[in-house]
């Protein structure tokens, strides 16, 4: 049923299994007055299959023309339409067309809604064995190498689990990236064709990964789950001296200094106190 009123819905649809869609995407898809589409051709292959016939008009909304065709819909809307906005596949907005959508509906005060659903970026940290109690989505890396091993170098101390969507023939070199910036011993999970026919779900270490996919062509809609960065080990009192000593030299107290850098590093002001007293006491 659609909503009463004006409304943007956005529609998550199967990412790979037809028998993923859910009763009300089959009834919206029949009932909206209008759907905007990634991909028309796609829809069409969607309608199909799921055997519904739309009664609304169907427009093309992709991110070469959302500039343009944002009012338009948002129009369609304030006159008391149902906007059904559908991507290639899982949930508008995530890495796909409908941000835009959402902001200016937003602004001018319009009903936005969604028909959860199939996720990519869900299912993948699921099915990754890797924590799934925090964790970030990152979409896909720049192509170039310079640009991707900069945004590597961001993450490194990423302590959440992180999620990212890569290109068949981009694999290799993201993976040997992670290797590189992350350490080879990283552990990963390459989950492709997720709810097809030749699903497949690869674990083991960013080296391991690495290694497989430089072996041959790869094939697919693929999903990365990286875990994240291990905690960092606590530093030692003796190492975090110097910056007790500078601030001493620098007009403070040392109980004060010590306080700063302990709470700054999350180290022991006990042990540390007795680090700085002793390193004082060797120095004279």
């Amino acid at each position: 049923m659609r909503p009463a009123g004006g409304a943007v819905v956005l529609a998550a649809t199967p990412i790979g299994n037809l028998g993923d869609a859910s009763r009300r995407l089959v009834e919206l898809l029949g009932e909206a007055d209008v759907i905007a589409a990634e991909d028309t051709r796609r829809l069409q292959r969607l309608v199909r299959g799921l055997g519904v016939q739309p009664r609304g008009r169907v427009v093309s909304y992709h991110e070469h023309n959302e500039a343009a065709k944002t009012p338009e819909l948002l129009d369609a809307v304030a006159a008391g339409g149902t906007v059904l906005l559908v991507t290639d596949a899982g949930m508008p907005a995530v890495s796909d067309p409908g941000y835009r959508l959402v902001e200016a509906a937003v602004a001018q005060g319009l009903t936005v809604t969604a028909l959860p659903g199939p996720s990519a970026v869900l299912t993948a940290l699921a099915l990754s064995g890797l924590p799934t109690d925090r964790f970030c989505f990152e979409g896909f890396l720049p192509r170039k190498a310079g640009e991707r091993a900069s945004r590597l170098a961001e993450l490194r101390a990423e302590a959440r689990t992180m999620v990212f969507f890569e290109a068949p023939h981009r694999l290799a070199p993201m993976l040997r990236a992670l290797a590189e910036a992350f350490g080879a011993e990283r552990r990963i999970a390459v989950c492709r064709e997720l709810t097809k026919t030749y699903e497949e779900v690869l674990r083991g270490t960013a080296g391991e990964l690495s290694a497989w996919a430089e072996e041959g062509e790869v094939r697919g809609e693929i999903a990365v789950v990286v875990e994240g960065a291990p905690p960092a080990a606590p530093a030692r009192p003796e190492d975090l001296v110097g910056a007790v000593q500078a601030l001493v030299t620098g007009g403070a107290r040392l109980k004060d200094a010590v306080a700063v850098v302990a709470g700054e590093a999350g180290a022991s002001k006990r042990e540390l106190y007795a680090a700085a007293l002793a390193a004082k006491g060797n120095a004279k």
